[in-house]
């Protein structure tokens, strides 16, 4: 048999590639009105990310245990490769160290320094290296090349979210006074940061945009288009995508998942990069 790969719900992979490459999903949680609902598995409101009084919550040592040890039996030995959503961001990385830990040396875990797809590139690289026969060793070092690959932006049309939910780090003090801004926002080293201040959400779309055409150049690229509530907003910016880079295939559109759309609001469009990631 070969490595088993295992992540967790706030990848964002679509069901399809899920089934393909026989990838296994952890649910994170929604902690709403006393529920306790799991991310892709229980009904989630769909204006989640409208609600005041509701938290998320990572994955559980229980369920990421129960996850791992059918996956390494399934493997027949093998072993798992569990990449997870960046650890300045959530919980689950830390807590899946730990269950690992306790498992033993045949589950190994990664940082993904990224979420939604940027996370993704990363499972479907581990995914794919499995399929191709490598060994533990190979599949967990394909998954931390995609880390290393992997570039995100996002632009969002309210701040409110952002403030509710502390994920965005040192950067209270700009938005304490930005009001009237629409930040353009990157993942760098795990860490949702201020990457430009802009008067408008089309210049601030536009710049995004001029950002992922710049770190991709004339390579290929996978490229996945999120949003929350705004399907309209992640088809323009994927059409425009697709002009300036013809090289790459069109962009991947999806929603974002609900743990994450919660902290971001809704309008937000996010694009998430693995340059140059072989096929997919």
């Amino acid at each position: 048999m070969s490595v088993v790969v295992v992540t967790d719900s706030s990848a964002c992979l679509p069901l399809e590639a899920r089934d393909r490459w026989g990838i296994r999903t952890v649910p994170l949680h929604i902690l709403l009105d006393g529920a306790d609902l799991r991310d892709g598995v229980d009904d989630v409101p769909a204006d989640i990310y409208a609600r005041e009084r509701v938290t998320t919550s990572g994955a559980g040592p229980e369920e990421l245990a129960e996850v791992y040890r059918n996956a390494l039996d399934y493997s027949a030995g093998a072993g798992v490769v569990a990449v997870h959503i960046s650890s300045a961001l959530s919980g689950t990385f830390g807590t899946a160290e730990q269950v690992a830990g306790q498992i033993g040396p045949g589950v190994r875990v990664i940082d993904s320094k990224s979420a939604a797809m940027g996370t993704g590139f990363a499972v479907l690289a581990a995914a794919r290296a499995a399929a191709g026969g490598a060994d533990l060793q190979g599949v967990a070092a394909a998954a931390d090349a995609a880390v290393q690959r992997a570039h995100a932006y996002m632009v969002v049309q309210r701040l409110d979210n952002l403030r509710r939910s502390g994920r965005i780090g040192s950067a209270a003090a700009w938005l304490g006074t930005a009001l009237s801004l629409k930040p353009l926002l990157a993942v760098e080293e795990g860490k949702l940061v201020l990457a430009q201040r802009i008067r408008t959400v089309s210049k601030a779309v536009a710049s995004m945009i001029d950002r992922v055409c710049d770190v991709v150049g004339d390579r290929s690229a996978a490229l996945a288009v999120h949003h929350v509530a705004n399907p309209q907003g992640a088809q323009e910016v994927a059409g425009v995508l697709a002009e300036r880079l013809p090289v790459c295939e069109p962009a991947v559109i999806t929603s974002l998942c609900p743990t994450l759309a919660l902290h971001v609001g809704a309008g937000a469009v996010a694009v998430c990069v693995d340059v140059d990631p072989g096929e997919v």
